[in-house]
């Protein structure tokens, strides 16, 4: 299991964007930003990602969790 770097909502969102996530309709206004898309299984998964300039290691690893992605998975996308 690799260690996670420190990342910027940019940088989340736009691994997320790879993956096949798109901006939630009506949503993420104000400090955070909700992304749509579906995971392995076929399931849809809404993830909600606050806009800072570094995501603190927990709130990362819940962004994953919301999305069904593991660790190895997202530093691919990276």
């Amino acid at each position: 299991m690799s260690k996670l770097p420190a990342l910027s909502s940019e940088q989340v969102i736009a691994a997320l964007r790879t993956a096949g996530f798109r901006y939630a309709p009506k949503r993420g206004k104000g400090s955070h930003t909700a992304l749509v898309g579906t995971d392995i299984a076929g399931r849809i998964r809404l993830v909600i990602i606050p806009n800072r300039r570094t995501i603190p290691v927990g709130t990362l690893l819940a962004i994953l969790d919301q999305a069904g992605l593991t660790r190895d998975q997202f530093l691919d996308l990276l």
